[in-house]
């Protein structure tokens, strides 16, 4: 038979036929022939290709055809995808590329020659896949991972459920007092307990309030079962996106809340503990007892825990006369009283001001509103009646806090927050148990009040001048040089009336008794070398002498520290003029300090305070007390006449510095709190030296003068050494007088300040005419107050004098220039009448051959108004061109007004 009719051979180990039978042989694989193979292969693809057999001719074309060759034999062959079953002498079937059979000539990554991994109980990394699949779990470890998830989570929830208990509303309805002290120890006030709250049955509480609440604050009360998860991730998400932090907790969290007032703590386990009891509670207690635990155990600001004393605390009504308008408010505060309540929280935060507030409250009030009427609680028709804000009740209407003690416990209040560190925080204050021990001596606030009701009686008469003696305001403050301790406040006409602290903060400028402070930066730093470069202030410095002599002329042309002549911005030159324009000691003009400052001469502590330098004056003023947020400007000349506006308290603060020699004592108004027996905060005095001796006791002995035959005669006191200064402000808009004995320093302002509520300017007003005076100076009321108080409150102490004080630096003062010949005339007559030296009767004349101020102004012109000893120089009112700040003083609330106050400091 010839070759090319002879019958080509079969495929070997082929195919599952082959399998089967056990024939051994070769997988085929990809390639249909070996590597390497030349000439007309065999017809290899007979059995599977067109069914004709091969021609003898036909040629492979390379590669590709040989792998198309091989994949169309491996259908039919073993070496396919799946595994050929083990044949004798045969193992397991190539893979995807591999030939079958151990002689096999595939590259496949099939297993060979092994036996079947074992399973294993957890089957993960899965040995057995490859790629990514080896790291996916199996569905056996996840559903067995979820089971005992869930189990365990079942396991937890019901011990936690099962232990936890339903607290009692009676427990929680016992709220405790603060209560605060005298500092001999007696009880001044309880307030912030029992004695504001009352339970009431769920009856008594009118539908209008529980559906406000339910429409503000849990719209699905009535049907959860005591949590709202949608609610909690509702909060989540918002609070994610920083929209504005809200609760997620249900009428029910916030009962449990209040209930369990022992434990406030923002700890995930007390959270976690409060959601179970909030679980078992909604389980167990009903949605009436629930709503009335809730509003009876709220707190709502005010002092006023519960619906009824919030009730009678905002609108002087029982819970049951509540009306739809009424129980929006009270539903608005529960969010937070401290931001919500109208009448503004500013001690605790200055942001919580009266006004900010009212709007605050305002939006929520008639969100609230709106949100009945959608959710089904109000119609449309009634919500119409409502579209006025509610008239609310006096925020301080309980009479234990009328008088002077709603100022005291304010001031306290304020202290203790601003003072203990974060140990006691406002909403600690708010649930109770402190007693608070104050530095406030009860018989010398009763003897301030006194005074100043006597000197107002007396003077005051708002129905003979209506114009003149209406908005009449006064602020005091006492307090002991030794340690600080703030003894008296006068803080207004009544607590109940009248809400601002005018002893902590009212915006007054103080005027001339800031003169002080300009003194003693000129004992202490010294005047600046006219020969030094005009950006440098180091250097040589000479320390003034209270003898050192200045100009005491009107309209004196200011001058840099160089001789230059102070101008503004705009060029214009800057003119000090005094009180009613007059000049002193003519022709020289020349002035000593401690008579400039006895009586209250511009010109000289002007230019002074320029010589010193106003950064120096600045520092002086802080190192004796005062609040740098409370100061004005110190660019301009004027900042030495007294346009800052410290408070009452920080003012006699400043000037017990001087009475102590030069140290400096933190004024403080509590001196200890405890809580439960504990000792929680107690004050430590840390006093710290801020001038020398020879400074401080220079600066006392100069403003003795002032008593004793300057301007402050008025406050003399019998048989008692006494240092002070008057202070009169530009426009006649406050008045002052600050002194003090060895024992004791009190600061008195005087104003007319117009801020009732409904006047939101709140503009400080002209004091012209008022009490029948025509101009109101320090030396009036104010001195005739603190002589009247100081004489009663240091009756019966001993008798203490100043120290004398060391001599002190240099006389400083240019040889006066001689004075021109004028030309004689008619109408001069110099000769006749020598100019004296001003002394307590009044300022000097003016030069000879100048008119004096009678002469040259009008009778109705204030600014020449001549008072004698009792007239001070004109502190702020005084310059012509030049530009410096507002002279007006701001009211509350700008030029550090507000911010100067005690309880606003950092320590008070």
């Amino acid at each position: 038979m010839s070759e090319h009719r002879r019958k080509p051979p079969q495929p070997q180990g082929g195919g599952r036929a082959a399998a089967r039978r056990g024939v051994p042989g070769a997988s085929s694989g990809r390639r249909a022939a070996p590597r390497g193979a030349t000439g007309s292969p065999t017809s290899s693809t007979g059995s599977h290709g067109s069914g004709a057999p091969d021609d003898g001719d036909r040629s492979y074309g390379g590669r590709a055809e040989a792998r198309r060759a091989a994949q169309r034999s491996s259908s039919v062959g073993s070496g396919g995808r799946r595994r050929a079953a083990d044949g004798a002498g045969a193992g397991r079937g190539g893979g995807r590329r591999g030939g079958g059979g151990p002689n096999g000539p595939g590259r496949g990554r099939g297993r060979t020659g092994h036996e079947p991994r074992k399973k294993r109980f957890i089957d993960y990394p899965r040995a057995d896949k490859d790629g990514v699949r080896r790291w996916v779990p199996s569905w056996r470890l996840v559903t067995g991972l979820f089971v005992g998830l869930l189990g365990s989570l079942m396991a937890v929830t019901g011990i936690a459920y099962a232990l936890v208990g339903v607290p009692k509303v009676d427990d929680a309805a016992t709220a405790q007092n603060n209560v605060y002290y005298w500092a001999d120890g007696k009880q001044m006030v309880a307030t912030g307990g029992e004695t504001n709250r009352q339970i009431i049955d769920y009856e008594d509480i009118p539908k209008e309030m529980r559906t406000a609440v339910i429409s503000a604050e849990n719209k699905t009360f009535e049907d959860d079962k005591g949590v709202d998860p949608m609610g909690i991730a509702r909060a989540v998400v918002n609070m994610a996106k920083g929209g504005e932090t809200q609760g997620g907790s249900t009428i029910t969290q916030q009962y449990v809340k209040n209930a369990r007032l022992g434990d406030q703590s923002q700890t995930f386990t007390r959270k976690f503990k409060e959601l179970f009891i909030s679980i078992k509670v909604g389980r167990q207690v009903s949605k009436e007892e629930i709503m009335a635990g809730y509003l009876n155990t709220a707190y709502y600001g005010r002092g006023a825990y519960g619906i009824q004393a919030a009730a009678r605390a905002y609108f002087g009504v029982d819970a049951k006369e509540l009306d739809p308008s009424q129980s929006a408010l009270l539903a608005t505060v529960l969010k937070g009283a401290t931001y919500y309540d109208p009448a503004g929280s500013a001690a605790v935060d200055p942001a919580a001001t009266a006004e900010a507030n009212t709007e605050r409250a305002t939006k929520r009030w008639k969100w609230i509103l709106d949100e009945e009427v959608k959710d089904g609680h109000l119609t449309a028709e009634r919500r119409a009646k409502y579209t006025k804000f509610p008239k609310l009740q006096n925020p301080r209407s309980n009479a234990q806090l009328g008088g002077q003690v709603g100022y005291l416990v304010d001031l306290a209040k304020a202290y203790v927050i601003n003072n203990s560190e974060g140990r006691i925080t406002a909403n600690d204050l708010q649930q109770g148990g402190y007693e608070i021990h104050t530095t406030f001596d009860r018989a010398k606030v009763e003897k301030l009040e006194k005074s100043v009701a006597k000197v107002r009686k007396a003077n005051l008469n708002r129905k003979l001048r209506p114009d003149k003696d209406t908005h009449v305001q006064f602020g005091g403050a006492s307090v002991n040089p030794k340690d600080g301790a703030i003894e008296a406040i006068y803080g207004g006409e009544d607590a109940t009336k009248h809400f601002t602290n005018n002893a902590d903060q009212t915006g007054a400028q103080v005027g001339s008794t800031f003169k002080p402070f300009v003194l003693a930066a000129a004992f202490k730093d010294g005047t600046r070398d006219p020969d030094g470069l005009p950006d440098q202030d180091e250097g040589q410095r000479t320390i003034v002498n209270p003898k050192s002599l200045y100009s005491g002329k009107n309209k004196l042309k200011i001058q840099n520290y160089d001789g230059s002549i102070w101008k503004d911005k705009n060029g214009k030159e800057w003119l000090q003029t005094n009180d009613g324009g007059a000049d002193y000691n003519p022709p020289t003009y020349q002035i000593d300090l401690r008579e400039a400052m006895r009586e209250s001469v511009n010109s000289a502590y002007v230019q002074l305070g320029m010589d010193v330098g106003l950064d120096k004056v600045k520092s002086a003023a802080i190192d004796a007390g005062i609040k740098e947020n409370s100061l004005a400007s110190s660019n301009y000349p004027s900042f030495s006449l007294g346009t800052s506006s410290p408070s009452a308290i920080r003012m006699a603060g400043a000037y017990s510095t001087f009475a102590t020699s030069g140290k400096q004592n933190e004024p403080y108004s509590v001196k200890e709190v405890e809580h439960e027996g504990d000792t929680v905060y107690r004050h430590e005095t840390q006093t710290k030296r801020a001038f020398d001796e020879e400074v401080a006791d220079n600066v006392t002995d100069v403003l003795r003068t002032v008593v004793d035959k300057g301007t402050g005669t008025s406050a003399k006191l019998s048989g008692r050494q006494v240092a002070g200064k008057t202070g009169t402000t530009d426009g006649n808009k406050s008045a002052w007088f600050v002194g003090y004995t060895p024992q004791l320093s009190t600061a008195i302002s005087m104003y007319r300040l117009d801020d009732n509520e409904g006047n939101k300017k709140r503009e400080f007003l002209e004091m012209f005419g008022t009490g029948g005076q025509k101009k109101i100076h320090g030396a009036s009321f104010p001195a005739e107050i603190w002589k009247d108080y100081m004489e009663k409150a240091l009756k019966g102490e001993p008798v203490r004098n100043f120290p004398v004080p060391q001599e002190i630096g240099t006389v400083v003062g240019e040889t006066p220039p001689p004075a021109p010949s004028p030309t004689p005339s008619k109408t001069e007559e110099p000769e006749k009448s020598p100019s004296p030296t001003p002394s307590d009767t009044g300022p000097s004349p003016s030069p000879s051959g100048s008119p004096s101020p009678s002469e040259s102004c009008s009778e109705w012109d204030w600014q020449c108004n001549n008072n004698g000893g009792a007239s001070e120089g004109g502190d702020t009112d005084g310059s012509t061109g030049g530009e410096s700040p507002p002279a007006t003083p701001d009211p509350p609330g700008q030029n550090g007004g507000d911010d100067g106050g005690f309880i606003r400091g950092s320590s008070g």
